[in-house]
């Protein structure tokens, strides 16, 4: 069986697989740590680059935008002045609050 062959098999059980799912979803820190501060409250952009200390600009704007695209979190503009702009979890977001509870207890257990 050639290389590539095998390599695509094991692509193919890494997509079926639930678990890498979401790790492929909000595996990185940053896209968790926006998670665990949306399910909180909803807030604006300066309110989330303010918890989340050392995360660049353009990251955390990559990261909501591809939270957006995924259908976790919810970007709400308000045409005010000066324009107002909030994020909030969706239903599919919401439903992470256990996978982030876990993590918390882990994280206070062995951490």
């Amino acid at each position: 069986m050639p290389l590539s062959h095998i390599q695509q098999l094991k692509k193919d059980d890494h997509a079926a697989c639930p678990v890498a799912k979401v790790a492929d979803l909000v595996g990185d820190t940053w896209s968790l740590l926006i998670v665990r501060d949306l399910l909180k409250t909803r807030k604006r952009f300066g309110a989330l680059a303010e918890s989340l200390v050392g995360i660049s600009t353009r990251t955390l704007t990559d990261k909501l935008r591809k939270l957006e695209q995924e259908g976790i979190v919810k970007r709400t503009v308000f045409h005010e002045k000066p324009l107002r702009v909030e994020y909030t979890l969706t239903k599919k977001g919401d439903a992470l609050c256990g996978v982030i509870d876990a993590m918390r207890a882990f994280g206070e257990e062995y951490g």
